[in-house]
């Protein structure tokens, strides 16, 4: 073998060796391997528009007595990947992203502080009826399936988009139809409406007399984004912000294909959660005083902007 050849080969290696510590930190939710690698590609933006955020009582009012005296909210808390919640210095350091700072920003309004416990994204739903958590957040999509059985109080207007590997052949436009998947292997997470609207779909290949697609469903987004780098998969299907800001990144190496359906995304609670209506006019408080905005204008997801929060809007069609 050459030198040059070996030299190639060590360099597909190594880059290879990177993506775990990527995903892992920027793009999931555990370990501690390649921290200080994925902080320096996600680093945290350093403005903080919920520090002047201050108590504002009429919203307070709205709370149950007992969650006024104790002086806190319960958060099970899926941290994923930016923008939305991840560990820019790894984990067992603070998280950052949208879904923090909102959340923080809401808790600060009602005068309570916000316990965060992190959680699974597909435990966290079924964890609030048994009364584990008061609200969960996630990037939790609000859908006709899901208020059946939790309540929603929405914050941004997000949705499903999908991913490739940059410079790979399985896809080259924007995903408009399921048909176009046929026989490709689609990554994406568990519990998610990305694997519901997969399974739901899945017949749409069989009738257009095509090869069906496949489906590999992952619990961590750092595993999804080392099967599509090695071939294992041929696209994600995950959330639009999070698929363009992981396509930023150049040591993701991905490239993002567009929106496929937007939804709501909202904090969830049980069903006949008291909390709903504390939630909706902190949110709406935020929006009027332009915390909001400027939240979202930190994270680079202002196209998510909703003009008033509410409780369990249909699924957008």
């Amino acid at each position: 073998m050459s030198i040059r050849m070996i030299r190639t080969r060590l360099r597909s290696a190594a880059a290879l060796a990177l993506l775990p510590a990527l995903a892992l930190t920027a793009c999931g939710s555990g370990g501690t391997a390649g921290s200080t690698t994925a902080a320096a590609q996600s680093p945290a933006p350093t403005d903080d528009p919920v520090a002047a955020v201050r108590k504002v009582d009429s919203a307070a009012a709205l709370l149950p007595a007992d969650v006024r005296r104790s002086g806190k909210l319960r958060i099970g808390s899926s941290v994923g990947f930016p923008p939305g919640a991840y560990y820019p210095n790894g984990p067992g350091k603070a998280p950052a992203g949208q879904d923090i700072d909102i959340a923080d920003a809401v808790a600060k309004v009602l005068g309570v502080k916000a316990v965060r416990q992190d959680a699974s994204f597909e435990t966290i739903l079924p964890a609030l009826g048994s009364g584990k958590y008061d609200v969960g957040t996630g990037n939790f999509g609000v859908t006709t399936q899901r208020l059946k059985t939790v309540d929603f109080v929405t914050y941004i207007n997000d949705g499903q988009g999908f991913a490739v590997k940059k410079g790979g052949t399985a896809l080259k436009k924007k995903v408009t139809d399921l048909t176009q998947l046929c026989g490709l292997t689609i990554g994406t997470g568990a519990g998610t409406t990305f694997e519901t609207t997969l399974a739901e779909q899945r017949g749409v290949c069989a009738k257009a007399g095509k090869k069906p697609y496949e489906v590999k469903v992952y619990s961590e987004n750092a595993a999804t984004l080392t099967a599509l780098q090695q071939g294992r998969i041929d696209v994600i299907m995950s959330t639009i912000n999070g698929l363009r800001y992981q396509a930023a990144q150049p040591a993701a190496g991905t490239a993002f294909l567009g929106e496929y359906h937007r939804l709501d995304v909202g904090f969830a609670f049980r069903k006949g959660s008291p909390l709903t209506k504390a939630f909706q006019a902190a949110v709406n408080e935020l929006i009027e005083d332009g915390t909001y905005a400027r939240i979202l204008k930190k994270w680079g997801t202002s196209a998510s902007a909703i003009d008033t929060s509410r409780i369990n809007p249909p699924e957008h069609r």
